[in-house]
């Protein structure tokens, strides 16, 4: 799509006007004439069209002025003036596993990299899901949630009371206030705030918690900044339970004191292996990291030491990070005996770790492609935490290893990180939670493995979106998991062929479409009137759709679109409108038929083969379009003597406002004519697509 940008007189007032091409621009690769019906055409010479015409895609007001000011082009790249802010965090947290409490001090540095001078600030405050009175829109257990021991801005003590100058407000998982001093373009902020929380058994909504007593999972722990960007300023989205998150990327200096015998992993690398790890399992561990198949590294259950001996002073000091807190404030025990694990993460989105006391640990590398530009193969270090009653998971290594480096190449952008990790984490989340190198998962017992190897591969497959390309999942969450869906079902095809996981997907789609039971796509996440709707327009729809994509455009350009995407927007924060023009940029093709119809609305596809007949010069096949959604028409005809021809109709003729549609082939044997073969588009009817010559 090309845009075209006028200004005028009344600009002030009317702001940016986008001129778009015509929807019915001509599209390429017709096989054959193809001429409106006669029928539908003396129907519909004089009256409004038939149907309904997709609209124009106009972006947010937000947006176009993003593109005017040089921030994102008008055919979907970052601009020469792209900018977003930048956050740099040193946390030193304490794990108590007796009082499942974490403490913690939090130290952000927080880099203003917008043109705005910015006097207020907003952070993220998920553990208050879990508070008493907080609004969410799934249940969720009442902890307490984040209790803020101390806060302070450039050297400046805050606090909640009404009368302070320097005063913090606390609104559900919000947290505001007014920085000492105003923060002009290029300056910074620190803010320092120590606090602790009871740790929730299933946390923000799954994604977190704890588990038999020998088992932590840490994520959405942490304030958090809440993302100031280009499009939208600071995000006024909290967190409710239900879509994910939206963040900004930063550096991460973590430290986490955790008990003699707990096995730390976390986003990162870990900076003192041989400071905490028993010197045995040290070294399976670097052996792992140069083997192609699975070491094990750590056997839970049979005595071996998983980490070494805690000295009886670790020198934390008096600060709440090294001593466990209570709920009611009192310390569950001295920071003697804690070990302390340190890691450094580099641009990252956020930070999650994990503590296991009993859980398996199995390692091995895995190829992810070039680098550093070197023209030598480079790898990632694989991790698997399991315990015993979760057997299917010995298998969960090799899940890693095939999906990193089958993603890698999917996407043309090689996994930029030194790990990734898997945890096993039944009793807290039934699937799959993704954060910057972590996963958690169930154990899928009772699914087996190849919905282990599905879940393995989705929930990685999200290290590319929003791990890599960032994008804001409490507005559009499917261009996050729809892409992810979408991704690991072409993982899924690679390491199970026997499979068909986009046809699942298109089923459980139509099964909603066929009942009027969806949302559109662009709906914000968090709105949608019911969990079923949220899950097909952000999971289903979105993976089918583009699958239809790469039918229109064929393989190799949309390939080359999607791969395109991922580059431009690798460690940078993408909007829909982004993803949109790529696939208009690369094509060459004005898409707007194809992103309003099916982002947009709830239109549906129903094309029918209406009637074939024997003419003079051939044979005549008529279509009719019994749907809202236009798309061409993809036919295979098969004649007497068993030759088989592809034929297709473009769009045009749909966004003409017409219903039927006549291709007139040149041969007279015809005895079948089939719609969409292959069954690639999400048709709700196929009863209507397939013709027969009656013998």
């Amino acid at each position: 799509m090309q845009f075209q940008v006028f200004f005028s007189a009344t600009m002030a007032i009317s702001g940016l006007i986008w001129i778009a091409c015509s929807p019915s621009a001509s599209l390429p690769d017709n096989t054959a004439p193809v001429y409106p019906d006669a029928q539908d055409a003396a129907e519909t010479s004089t009256a409004l069209p038939d149907r309904p015409l997709p609209r124009e895609v106009v972006p947010p007001r937000g947006y176009q002025l993003s593109v005017m000011r040089g921030n994102r082009t008008a055919d979907g790249r970052p601009g020469e003036n792209y900018w977003q802010q930048f956050a740099e965090y040193d946390i030193e947290a304490t794990l108590d596993p007796g009082t499942r409490t974490l403490a913690a001090s939090a130290r952000i540095t927080w880099h203003n990299n917008s043109p705005d001078t910015l006097r207020r600030v907003h952070l993220e405050l998920v553990q208050n899901h879990h508070a008493e009175g907080t609004v969410r829109n799934r249940p969720a257990e009442v902890t307490g949630g984040i209790r803020l021991e101390r806060v302070a801005v450039d050297g400046t003590g805050y606090t909640d009371e009404r009368i302070s100058q320097h005063r913090y407000t606390v609104n559900g998982t919000r947290m505001s206030f007014w920085l000492p001093d105003a923060v002009g373009p290029g300056g910074t902020a620190e803010i320092e705030i120590d606090f602790h929380f009871v740790i929730p058994q299933r946390g923000a909504g799954g994604r977190m918690g704890h588990s038999r007593d020998n088992l932590f999972y840490l994520g959405y722990w942490y304030p958090h900044m809440v993302v100031y960007d280009d499009v939208v300023g600071w995000h006024p989205d909290p967190y409710l339970g239900q879509a994910e998150f939206y963040h900004g990327f930063g550096d991460y200096n973590l430290t986490i004191h955790a008990p003699e015998g707990w096995i730390v992993m976390a986003t990162g690398e870990l900076e003192n292996a041989e400071e905490v790890l028993d010197p045995d399992v040290l070294s399976r561990w670097l052996e792992a990291a140069q083997s192609d198949e699975p070491v094990r590294v750590f056997t839970a259950g049979t005595g071996e030491r998983a980490t070494k001996t805690a000295g009886a002073d670790r020198g934390q000091g008096e600060t709440s990070a090294g001593k466990g807190v209570d709920d009611e404030g009192g310390h569950g025990y001295d920071a003697g005996g804690l070990l302390s694990w340190r890691f450094t993460a580099r641009n990252v989105r956020d930070v999650a770790f994990s503590a296991t006391l009993e859980s398996h640990w199995d390692a091995a590398r895995t190829p992810v492609g070039d680098l550093t530009g070197d023209g030598r193969t480079d790898y990632t270090l694989i991790n698997t935490f399991w315990r015993e009653e979760a057997p299917l998971w010995s298998e969960v290594t090799a899940y890693q290893q095939h999906a990193i480096t089958f993603l890698s190449e999917m996407t043309g952008y090689a996994y930029p990180w030194p790990h990734m990790t898997a945890v096993e984490g039944a009793e807290i989340i039934g699937g799959g939670m993704e954060y910057p190198m972590m996963t958690i998962m169930g154990d899928y017992n009772l699914r087996g493995k190849e919905a282990l190897y599905s879940v393995t591969a989705h929930e990685l497959a999200h290290m590319w979106i929003p791990m890599i390309v960032s994008t804001d999942e409490r507005r559009y969450s499917w261009l996050d998991e729809g892409n992810t869906v979408f991704s690991t079902s072409e993982a899924i095809l690679d390491y199970h062929p026997h499979r068909n996981p986009h046809r699942m997907s298109q089923s459980s789609y139509l099964g909603s479409a066929r009942r009027g039971e969806e949302g559109p796509m662009m709906r914000r996440s968090d709105y949608h009137y019911s969990p079923d709707h949220f899950l097909i327009a952000s999971y289903r729809k979105p993976a089918t759709v583009l699958v239809a994509l790469r039918k229109v455009l064929g393989d190799d350009i949309f390939w080359e679109a999607y791969q395109t995407f991922v580059n431009d927007w690798a460690f940078k924060q993408a909007y829909p409108w982004d993803f949109f023009r790529t696939f208009e940029r690369v094509s060459g093709r004005d898409l707007e038929w194809f992103w309003h119809s099916w982002y947009y609305e709830t239109w549906v596809l129903n094309q029918a083969v209406e009637s074939v007949e024997e003419v003079a010069d051939g044979t005549r096949i008529v279509i009719r379009d019994e749907g809202e959604v236009p798309m061409p028409v993809f036919l295979t005809v098969t004649r007497e003597d068993g030759g088989v021809s592809e034929h297709k109709m473009t769009v045009d003729t749909w966004l003409q406002g017409k219903r039927r549609a006549a291709l007139v082939l040149p041969y007279r044997d015809v005895i079948r004519v089939q719609i969409d073969a292959g069954e690639v588009l999400p048709d709700i009817n196929r009863n209507n697509m397939d013709w027969k010559r009656e013998r």
